[in-house]
């Protein structure tokens, strides 16, 4: 009978170390996909930031093409 035992001990202490190692497992997972989302997040501000700046540039360009630029402002009447 204390065969049974042991081995019932064995096994439980077993299926607690899985346990704990799962949690360990799952933990991990958990803090790399939260280190992955702040790194995206961090990379879309700054690509947004770009693309905003990129257009700021675009709209100044056609405006001093077009006469309408801050640097353009001519008083001659037709």
């Amino acid at each position: 009978m204390a065969d049974k035992s042991d081995m019932r001990c064995k096994a439980s202490e077993t299926a607690g170390q899985a346990q704990v190692k799962k949690d360990e497992m799952m933990n991990k997972a958990s803090e790399t996909c939260q280190q992955g989302k702040e790194q995206a997040g961090g990379f879309m501000q700054q690509t947004g930031e770009q693309v905003k700046s990129m257009a700021q540039g675009a709209t100044d360009a056609v405006k001093n093409a077009v006469g309408m630029g801050e640097g353009n402002s001519s008083t001659t009447n037709h």
